[in-house]
């Protein structure tokens, strides 16, 4: 009988033991620890946003406790959510102490907890004001939705106006228009590729004789400045230095009026006197073709 008494009392004992573990595990992992002593503060809220026990609280981003209990409140309609926190038994909190929830991303709901400028400490269990923080979600969507909102309008006025242009037969008449000038422009090139294919060659033929009768003409332009290095250029500049000596001196002579080139082409006697002489020989000349006799008499033997 004894035998069986203590075996009943080291399984009872054993459950007891793991019980114990059990719980004191989920606190720890929970961020809770049962023998750090503590202060128990009340909040209440209208909308928790997701806070949950073992949520941080923070000052200033410091972590000085931590949410222990998150309750409906059915008695007091006014006062919705009660959310019991434990700090850090070395913190004192002020009269004008704000408990305010706050979202982030990552680390979800949490109590920001700003300090008070009240003369008097507020003991354990006493109730603290409370308030939302607006998270960077909240920001966001206070900072778009106005002109989202504005924007709108806008949306469905372009829609609409797209909606209509693309219902417009015009525009399906332009993009006929277009495939068929993509279609001219892929004969034009295919054309122009046939073309120079063909006349490609010829032009490299015509190139090439074209360089070969360049090359001819640089030849014989090289022959011919040789043949002008080899031109006795000093004699025949000699003999136009001279040539233009005399046409100087020819030229002094004609406008000299006491040379007798001069006098003939300045004295106006010496040329009523050609002239006269050239009218003599032309009266003589008539007269000899009307009487030859007189001037040619011819005795017959």
């Amino acid at each position: 009988m004894k035998k069986i008494f203590n075996r009943e009392f080291a399984i009872g004992l054993s459950v007891i033991v793991a019980i114990l573990i059990l719980i004191f595990g989920i606190d720890f992992l929970k961020g809770i620890n049962l023998f750090r002593p503590a202060h128990y503060y009340l909040a209440y809220y209208d909308n928790v946003d997701e806070l949950t026990v073992s949520s941080p609280v923070l000052i200033n981003g410091y972590k000085v406790g931590q949410v222990r209990e998150v309750n409906f409140n059915y008695t007091k309609p006014d006062k919705k959510v009660e959310v019991v926190m434990a700090l850090d038994k070395n913190l004192k909190l002020p009269e004008g102490t704000v408990a305010e929830i706050g979202t982030t991303l990552l680390s979800g709901a949490r109590i920001e907890l700003t300090m008070g400028k009240g003369p008097e400490l507020l003991p354990s269990g006493s109730e603290l004001q409370t308030g939302i923080k607006a998270g960077l979600m909240s920001s966001v969507q206070d900072g778009l939705m106005p002109a989202i909102t504005g924007i709108l309008p806008k949306v469905d006025s372009l829609l609409y106006n797209l909606n209509l242009l693309v219902a417009d037969p015009a525009l399906t008449a332009s993009i006929a228009r277009l495939d068929g000038i993509t279609n001219n422009l892929l004969a034009t090139t295919q054309g122009l590729n046939s073309t120079m294919n063909n006349q490609v060659p010829r032009l490299a033929n015509n190139t090439v004789k074209i360089t070969q009768s360049l090359d001819t003409i640089v030849g014989n332009l090289g022959q011919l400045s040789y043949q002008l290095k080899t031109l006795p250029l000093d004699a025949t500049m000699d003999n136009v230095n001279q040539l233009t000596a005399n046409l100087t001196q020819f030229s002094k002579q004609l406008n000299d009026k006491k040379s007798s080139l001069g006098l003939l082409t300045s004295d106006p006697a010496l040329y009523n006197n050609l002239n006269r002489v050239s009218a003599d020989i032309d009266s003589l000349i008539v007269d000899i073709k009307k009487n030859p006799k007189r001037y040619i008499s011819i005795k017959l033997l």
